[in-house]
């Protein structure tokens, strides 16, 4: 699981918040597992019974909450699980952004994902999201694949 930012956490939290409470209730905590955990899903209960009883999350308890779910002690024997696991994970991330399941990314179908998350302004568009794509594009076709999109992920999560 890549490692986001305080800002990063701030800017999900506050899309999250869609009443403005500064809570995250346990369906927009549930809705956000779904949709970065390529639809595998997890019961409203067992998310409270995680979160141990909670009904909703302030700021400080949403990043705890992150952390503890992202932040895994890893000794050598488990090195090699770990990795297929990430392997695992970053297949199933780039199938969230591969709209069309032609094995690329296009700057049309991040720009999509990237605003049906919340993470990308309206106004922003095609423009930033080229950008970006140009940035790991190694082999200069205009999209990722599965290899440039990995070590994209592997180098911001560094």
């Amino acid at each position: 699981m890549c490692s986001l930012s305080h800002n990063d956490l701030q800017r999900i939290f506050e899309k999250l918040d869609k009443n403005g409470d500064g809570l995250v209730s346990l369906d927009e905590l549930n809705w956000l597992l779904e949709k970065t955990t390529g639809g595998s899903s997890i019961s409203l209960q067992e998310l409270e019974e995680l979160l141990v009883g909670k009904k909703s999350l302030n700021f400080d308890e949403f990043v705890f909450f992150y952390d503890s779910i992202s932040n895994r002690k890893i000794n050598d024997d488990e090195e090699e699980v770990v990795e297929e696991e990430v392997e695992s994970d970053l297949e199933k991330a780039f199938k969230v952004f591969d709209l069309n399941g032609d094995g690329f990314i296009s700057s049309q179908e991040l720009e999509c994902v990237l605003k049906r998350l919340g993470l990308l302004e309206e106004q922003s568009g095609n423009k930033d999201c080229r950008a970006m794509i140009f940035s790991y594009d190694t082999n200069l076709d205009g999209q990722l694949d599965f290899e440039e999109f990995k070590n994209m992920m592997m180098l911001t999560t560094s």
